[in-house]
């Protein structure tokens, strides 16, 4: 058993994320972040998929399908451990949307994001993810609620499988994302 943190991010995201379809996570953070905006607090996570905010014209029209209501309003299943291999602050909204082929998010759903708050950023998450074999069913607490990013999970046991992606291929998709910073 593991103290654990959950990263709240769209179910359609955890998805992509959890099958090795993407292994980039634009983060913006939520309304009430902890320090009044998103800091990668922790290096290893799982993942806690809401139903919160989807929404289909933000995300590319090849994911949009994939847009699901909550099947279980209160609970929640987190299907994967995850792990940040790079982290990089994009001040430059032309650098992050040259991120938007490695990812679910429009062009647009950034800039949107990047200019949040006023604040013109966004994190660009490079994600290692092991899917769990069981995920498990938690049920949703007042801790858990709410516009923020990192949730305490408390002590929980998870079962990873095998990663997501491989090792080479999680090597060239961080290089990719480097490469598409750097114009």
């Amino acid at each position: 058993m593991n103290e654990l943190v959950g990263l709240k991010e769209w179910d359609v995201q955890c998805g992509l994320l959890t099958r090795g379809e993407t292994s980039l996570l634009i983060r913006k953070g939520g309304i009430h972040e902890r320090h009044g905006e998103f800091e990668v607090e922790h290096r290893r996570f799982v993942l806690y998929p809401t139903y919160v905010h989807q929404n289909p014209e933000e995300l590319r029209a090849e994911f949009a399908p994939l847009l699901r209501t909550d099947p279980a309003p209160g609970r929640v299943r987190p299907p994967a451990l995850a792990e940040v291999v790079a982290v990089h602050r994009v001040t430059d909204l032309a650098a992050a949307q040259r991120l938007e082929p490695l990812q679910a998010l429009t062009a647009q759903a950034m800039a949107r994001k990047f200019a949040y708050k006023n604040r013109p950023w966004v994190h660009a998450l490079v994600l290692r993810i092991w899917p769990l074999r069981e995920p498990p069913t938690l049920t949703e607490t007042a801790q858990m609620l709410g516009c923020v990013s990192w949730v305490p999970l408390g002590e929980l046991k998870v079962d990873v499988g095998a990663p997501a992606v491989s090792d080479a291929d999680l090597t060239a998709r961080a290089a990719e994302v480097q490469r598409l910073l750097e114009g």
